[in-house]
């Protein structure tokens, strides 16, 4: 399933009414509340976005909590680390969370 995402925002589409479960992003997302992924320049990702991206292995949305040149430190909203990822790692990010536009994302989706 996560996969198929990942290839359609590779392909250039924009994936609404997307679900995840967990409450690791709570406020910021709730367990299954639909949200846009949308393909991403990832030179233009910054502290505070919400991204799909890999982390050791894993596939995760997750906060964006810092930025390198060439990576970003993952976490959830909560205050855990899930480590540091590649910007090449970064598949997406959400521009809406149950229809409402996240702020500062335009001008980073492709």
């Amino acid at each position: 399933m996560i996969q198929k995402i990942i290839e359609r925002l590779q392909a250039g589409e924009t994936i609404e009414g997307h679900k995840e479960s967990g409450n690791s992003m709570r406020p910021l997302i709730k367990h299954r509340e639909p949200i846009t992924l949308a393909p991403v320049d990832t030179d233009k990702v910054r502290e505070g976005d919400i991204v799909l991206c890999k982390v050791k292995g894993r596939i995760f949305t997750h906060l964006v909590l810092a930025t390198k040149i060439d990576e970003v430190l993952i976490g959830n909203n909560h205050g855990h680390i899930n480590g540091w990822a590649k910007r090449h790692n970064i598949y997406g990010i959400v521009t809406h969370v149950d229809g409402v536009e996240r702020p500062g994302v335009k001008e980073k989706v492709l």
